[in-house]
């Protein structure tokens, strides 16, 4: 039976770091915006799951129905997140299939 060759092994294993550490870092730089109510609430989160902005469209705020504003901003949050989450899947996903040949 023949020994793996140590040194493609470590060639291998800096690869997927080099990979593993570029794929982090566009995670980090994507920018995404969850939306709710067609648009009428939005936030824009960073890939490390920061919000920048939250933005509510004046036909929603209605001080006898504050409750609909909270589920409005509660889902635009979630999908918000969702799609960061969705982004890291995307680029880890590959990555982590592809740790599973190097042993």
């Amino acid at each position: 039976m023949t020994q793996p060759d140590m040194s493609q092994i470590l060639a291998q294993a800096q690869q997927m770091q080099a990979q593993l550490q570029a794929a982090q870092q566009e995670i980090l730089a994507t920018t995404v915006v969850g939306n709710a109510g067609n648009g009428l609430v939005t936030v824009t989160m960073a890939g490390n799951g920061e919000v920048s902005a939250v933005t509510v469209d004046p036909k929603v705020v209605d001080p006898e129905d504050v409750e609909t504003l909270q589920d409005l901003l509660l889902g635009a949050f979630k999908d918000a997140h969702n799609k960061v989450a969705n982004v890291a899947e995307e680029k880890m996903g590959p990555l982590s299939q592809g740790m599973g040949g190097l042993f």
